[in-house]
């Protein structure tokens, strides 16, 4: 069946499947692995001490492995292109799918957006006179039109690597994981060597309020996993196989933040971390006395950031083209490029913002840390309930791979991810909770506003369509009744 690719979007062999096991593990981890492990670090150490970062970072791991074995065994038996909009639209029908796929794209476009201002911060560290030409001041932070366009640059040329297909953007993020590979070895080893034991010191600071304070960082940190699920449709594996490596890219992230948590700490007495600007690059600049050692961390941050990006941007542009398709979304976003097989104007969409973002200043960077979190712990929550529901409702459903086997294991891992993100989600409400986590207005500001255009797309959905298999069709011939008067 083809349909006309001006009018309508393409569904049917969209996508070409021309991603290995290696190239899937790696989008998966580098998504996960950006540019919070070179900034955050510090700040991390100072909330909770050493061994209080490393628990709630080991906790925080845990509830996305829980989430992680949820979307491994749906990812198997539905390998669609977008991921939880299929998930939710089989489990809870359309309009919790509409809410659910909307909440994870923000978080997706959030991260892009991060990792788009990322850039200039990270080239002004390598070359101190990029800074040129005032334009404005937001929040105290000085935007200079040399340091934005450089965020933008970067951001179009991401874009364009994403529009000429998946193989080229996987085999640019393959190379590029491999050098942050080594840069968390390189730095394991030189502290290692040069670090003291003593710095570790104060293992514990802030109390539950430090460590409730590094847990909220998590979902933003660890958020990528399910960009392996979104491209399901171009990896060339058996669909249990796909499965594995999502719970396999989460444990190679809490590795990697364990090891860049303990060297950093090791580098250098907590009380001179405070006050570093790219704590992880300039704590390993001072461990070995050499600016040069500082610049290839700060390298490494910017493959981070590369590999982050690629994947976020494959991973949000799957999700809208998934969307347009089942009619949630205008059908712009589901146009396919002719000859690249990529979903090109939602590719546009997000490069578009992602080139914008950086005239926002540095400021940016914490406002999309914060708007994202609580958008990623919402789907994930529902994701997990979906999970337990079509157990329940659906229990011959093909299931490649299993979870806990066919008895009450599944629902109980199932249930547990779904009360855990149900208790951190309260944490972002201030004054719900003992603890929370209280975000700038900024980023109450986005995330309200992403959430408000979310529950209008959601009310113009039809009323009374069921979930289950053919809830996509029948929300495909709802809206066309309706168009059709």
């Amino acid at each position: 069946m083809t349909k006309d690719r001006d009018d309508a979007p393409e569904q049917e062999g969209a996508f070409v499947k021309a991603l290995g096991s290696l190239d899937a593990l790696f989008i998966g981890f580098g998504a996960m692995i950006g540019f919070g492990w070179i900034t955050l670090t510090g700040g991390w150490i100072d909330s909770a001490g050493t061994v209080g970062a490393l628990l709630a970072m080991i906790c925080g791991g845990i509830l996305m492995a829980l989430v992680g074995l949820v979307y491994s065994e749906l990812v198997a038996a539905m390998p669609q292109a977008g991921g939880e909009h299929n998930y939710l639209l089989r489990g809870l029908g359309p309009r919790a799918s509409m809410i659910g796929s909307w909440a994870i794209a923000g978080g997706y476009i959030a991260v892009v957006l991060f990792e788009a201002v990322s850039t200039p911060t990270t080239a002004s560290y390598i070359f101190p006179g990029l800074e040129q030409i005032r334009l404005w001041s937001i929040t105290g932070f000085d935007v200079h039109l040399t340091w934005a366009l450089t965020g933008s640059i970067a951001a179009l040329v991401i874009m364009w690597i994403n529009i000429r297909g998946v193989k080229l953007a996987g085999l640019v993020q393959t190379w590029v994981v491999c050098f942050l590979i080594l840069m968390a070895v390189l730095l394991l080893g030189g502290s290692a060597l040069g670090g003291d034991p003593a710095n570790l010191q104060p293992h514990f600071t802030g109390g539950a309020v430090g460590f409730v304070a590094v847990l909220g960082a998590v979902p933003f940190l660890f958020v990528g996993f399910d960009v392996i699920p979104q491209s399901a449709e171009e990896i060339d594996i058996p669909p249990r196989k796909i499965g594995r490596l999502v719970v396999v890219s989460v444990f190679m992230a809490v590795a990697f933040y364990v090891a860049i948590i303990v060297s950093t700490s090791m580098a250098l007495p907590a009380s001179e971390l405070t006050g570093l600007k790219l704590v992880t690059a300039d704590a390993f600049a001072a461990l070995t006395g050499s600016t040069v050692w500082g610049k290839v961390v700060i390298a490494g941050g910017l493959a981070g950031i590369i590999t982050s990006w690629i994947a976020f941007l494959m991973g949000a542009s799957r999700l809208l083209w998934a969307m347009a398709n089942s009619g949630m979304l205008p059908r712009w976003f589901g146009k396919m490029h002719p000859r690249h097989r990529t979903p090109v104007n939602a590719l546009l969409f997000i490069g578009v913002l992602s080139a914008i973002a950086p005239f926002f200043g540095a400021p940016m960077l914490n406002w999309a840390v914060d708007a994202s979190s609580p958008l990623i712990v919402l789907t994930y929550g529902l994701v997990a309930v979906t999970f337990v529901i079509l157990r329940r409702t659906q229990p011959q459903m093909d299931r490649p791979l299993r979870i806990g086997g066919k008895g009450r294991g599944g629902v109980v891992i199932g249930a547990v991810a779904a009360v855990l993100c149900a208790a951190l989600l309260l944490v972002y409400i201030p004054g719900l909770t003992p603890i929370s986590v209280t975000l700038a207005w900024q980023s109450y500001l986005m995330l309200g506003v992403w959430l408000l255009a979310g529950v209008v797309l959601m009310l113009r959905l039809p009323r009374g369509i069921r979930p289950g298999p053919e809830a996509e069709e029948e929300l495909k011939a709802a809206l066309q009744r309706r168009r059709d008067g």
